[in-house]
């Protein structure tokens, strides 16, 4: 009896009708779903690519918003040095009245104290012309070049503003600083602003940049490290410490030792630094970020006096 239960079962044909339309229903069901996964894959790869124009926007739109801080901070402090020497040649002016005044009332008693009350007031308006002289040439620097000037000891503003940005700054400074011409303080500002928004920019928020000024006897050398790469991995919720996760390979130590990054930023950085005798190299650290050296051997030959650090 079992034999022919068994039999029955192997020979029936309605489970074989059955069984065929299951089989193709798994079949359309997975190419459904493979499609699906296609269709989803696409759309996720379009998003981040909106999304990394987005951010590449943003990141523009932020260097644009820190130039324009800048800059409003110089035009600021011009305006209040300017606004500070216009108050006192205005009081320097009511002196020269008040003396001519004086010298006017005494000459009919005594000639010979006119003489002496011209002498003062002679003093007096050319300390006030020179004042008078400083404000125009403030004025004429604000119409000349709208771009800031700002000296060295304006880094912890611009560090300030980059971490406002989203880049977490480090900075160290090592050796006894000296004072530095205007010139130089600008090109080693600018080259530091460079490199800290080009940090943020490839790098994105997150982003650590280390930033090391050493003064020797005769020049300066300024470092900026930043870890981009490991920035990167973190906010895609990978392990930075993963060789995989951060696209590491053992031939990218060689690439990087042969290989130097070039394009507009790099080039301006180099000749700011040239100006001044400077040295500048550029590497990307592969797994890790960037590295900016830029080394001045004589920047005290070309200033001079020990300085108090700010």
């Amino acid at each position: 009896m079992q034999v022919e239960a068994r039999n029955a079962v192997q020979t029936d044909p309605l489970g074989a009708v059955l069984l065929q339309p299951l089989g193709i229903g798994l079949i359309v069901a997975a190419g459904v779903l493979l499609v699906l996964v296609v269709v989803l894959l696409v759309a996720w790869l379009r998003a981040r690519g909106r999304a990394r124009g987005t951010a590449f926007d943003r990141t523009a739109a932020e260097r644009q918003r820190i130039e324009l801080e800048l800059a409003l901070a110089e035009q600021t402090g011009r305006l209040r040095v300017i606004r500070e020497l216009h108050e006192v040649s205005v009081h320097a002016l009511s002196v020269i009245i008040s003396q001519a005044d004086g010298a006017r009332y005494a000459a009919t008693a005594d000639p010979s104290a006119a003489g002496r009350a011209a002498a003062v007031i002679a003093e007096s308006a050319r300390a006030t012309l020179a004042d008078l002289r400083r404000v125009m040439g403030l004025v004429r620097e604000g119409e000349a070049s709208v771009a800031p000037h700002p000296r060295l000891k304006s880094t912890r503003d611009l560090f300030a503003v980059m971490r406002d940005s989203g880049l977490e700054v480090e900075f160290e400074e090592l050796g006894d600083s000296f004072d530095l011409k205007q010139g130089a303080e600008l090109a080693i500002y600018r080259i530091l602003q460079e490199a800290l928004a080009n940090a943020l920019s490839y790098g994105g928020p997150g982003t650590t940049a280390r930033v090391t000024f050493t003064w020797g006897s005769d020049g300066l050398h300024v470092k900026v490290d930043d870890d981009g790469i490991r920035a990167t991995a973190r906010r895609e919720g990978l392990d930075p410490n993963d060789p995989a996760a951060v696209g590491y390979t053992i031939d990218d130590d060689l690439k990087a030792l042969t290989a130097e990054p070039t394009g507009r930023g790099i080039t301006e950085m180099r000749s700011r630094a040239e100006l001044y005798g400077g040295i500048l190299t550029a590497t990307t650290v592969p797994g890790v970020g960037f590295s900016l050296s830029v080394v001045f051997p004589a920047l005290r030959s070309q200033t001079g006096a020990p300085r108090e650090r700010s």
